[in-house]
């Protein structure tokens, strides 16, 4: 499965502005507001429909790209997976299998 890259703004670049603007914040949602940084909800419908109107990203896209991304991070374990995004095994393994996948291409491309 080929990695497509979004035009704008990444989810690493999301990332990297949520943790310096909210450094201590235990809510695990990708998408936070000052409103639920010091809360562990997500942030409402209305607010992440504006915030990513005109987006080529999807939230479905920007969901699975969280998760893969989160599988590539912490060695393809699928229990980790389960338990930080509270999806099913079977998800939680697919995710998990293609980013083995991917890690294994990334070790076979740095090999030659």
């Amino acid at each position: 499965m080929p990695v497509r890259k979004l035009r704008g703004p990444s989810v690493l670049d999301w990332l990297d502005h949520r943790r310096n603007r909210w450094p201590n914040t235990a809510n695990p949602h990708l998408l936070i507001t000052q409103k639920t940084a010091v809360e562990l909800g997500p942030a409402g419908k209305l607010w992440t429909t504006r915030a990513t109107r005109n987006l080529t990203a999807t939230l479905e896209r920007l969901r699975v790209d969280r998760q893969l991304e989160e599988a590539l991070t912490h060695g393809a374990d699928p229990l980790h997976l389960a338990l930080v995004f509270g999806i099913d095994e079977k998800t939680a393994i697919r995710y998990a299998d293609s980013a083995r996948a991917l890690l294994g291409e990334a070790a076979e491309q740095a090999s030659q």
